[in-house]
């Protein structure tokens, strides 16, 4: 236990975490020097319509949070109190925070659910299906938010990118991503809700190959994990899947739609077909960003956003760019660092020590 205590500690210890807030601190700065002459801090108009975004805004963190906490007790069976979910989340995106984004916090999101006493498996197959709902709501709302918003209006102008001889832009990063997304995706939800058994098999066999062999181990594993996730949540109600499809919409609808609020809380009403195209941009970013090796996305979330988004806020009066992207990392990121190293050392104390203090006071009666 000591052991495995000390390894998180390490996982998010004070130079972790300030590595992605001086990443992302620098490029903001060097944006802010970039655009030196193009902003103009006086076209900001401050009303009661700013302060209703703004708010509308933070009240979307707060829903997507909440989305979050609501879900991860349905697919525990409530075996969670509403405090243990709330600690579970901001662990979670604790960890997504000081991780690279590649990486991700899902394996310490076991770990997390392993030691409030949901088991191994059990805790294994949550997050793997937790996954699942996630990257389903991405393939499936791509295809419709882009018909809404236009498919003439997508393409942006970007920085490119050299893998494997070939040249990509970020339309075609996204493309890339989306299309390996959407493949295990259909790959995944095959073993978890039709045949487990044969998605195991198939893993193993696709690692038996000399070059990808180092896998075998990791291929099993996963393989293990999916026929865990299916013997949890197979037979589970039309409800349940319902109420855990509804939370997953809810809370990565308010985590793209915060964007939305900030800008117009700093330049005013927009139309819909503007709202939807900001949307799709997101989610265009969003694969990006997915595959950052940075931590949390740092730097790259603030680099891309102009690329993505600055045609919406910059106009005749002046260019805010900059600082909508501050103002959405200051709300959307920053806070989960604060917050889950504040919530980290109770947690430790709750869930390590909890049973020895309970123990001593009965050996003391």
């Amino acid at each position: 236990m000591a052991s495995q205590q000390r390894r998180l500690l390490n996982i998010f210890a004070f130079r972790r975490i300030i590595i992605p807030v001086i990443i992302g601190i620098s490029v903001i700065g060097y944006m802010i020097f970039s655009d030196i002459g193009k902003s103009d801090l006086n076209s900001i108009r401050f009303n009661w319509h700013s302060i209703m975004f703004f708010a509308g805004a933070i009240f979307l963190v707060a829903v997507r949070d909440v989305s979050y906490m609501y879900r991860i007790r349905l697919l525990t069976d409530k075996a969670l109190s509403w405090r243990k979910a709330f600690d579970v989340i901001f662990l979670w995106e604790f960890a997504s925070s000081v991780t690279p984004s590649v990486v991700g916090g899902s394996a310490f999101a076991v770990f997390i659910l392993i030691k409030e006493k949901l088991g191994a498996g059990r805790s294994a197959a949550i997050v793997m299906v937790t996954a699942l709902l996630d990257e389903l709501f991405y393939i499936v709302m791509v295809p419709f938010v882009f018909l809404i918003a236009g498919f003439d209006r997508l393409m942006v102008v970007g920085s490119t990118f050299t893998f494997l001889g070939m040249v990509f832009g970020p339309m075609g990063v996204f493309l890339v991503g989306y299309i390996v997304i959407a493949i295990l995706v259909i790959i995944l939800a095959y073993g978890v809700i039709f045949n487990p058994n044969a998605f195991k098999w198939l893993l193993i066999r696709v690692t038996s190959i000399p070059f990808l062999h180092r896998f075998k181990s990791g291929a099993e594993e996963t393989g293990n994990q999916v026929i865990l996730a299916s013997t949890e949540f197979r037979g589970k109600s039309v409800g349940f899947w319902a109420k855990a499809i509804g939370a997953t919409f809810f809370s990565w609808t308010a985590r793209f739609w915060v964007v939305n609020f900030l800008i117009m809380g700093f330049i005013g009403l927009i139309t819909y077909q503007e709202n939807f195209l900001i949307y799709a941009r997101q989610l265009m970013m969003w694969v990006i960003m997915l595959m950052s090796p940075t931590p949390g996305g740092s730097g790259i979330a603030e680099y891309f956003f102009p690329i993505f988004l600055r045609e919406f806020i910059a106009g005749q009066s002046g260019d805010l760019t900059t600082l909508v992207a501050f103002s959405w990392r200051f709300i959307t990121y920053y806070p989960y660092l604060i917050i889950g190293a504040f919530i980290l050392p109770f947690w430790l104390r709750r869930v390590y020590l909890g049973r020895k203090l309970i123990s001593f006071k009965k050996h003391k009666k």
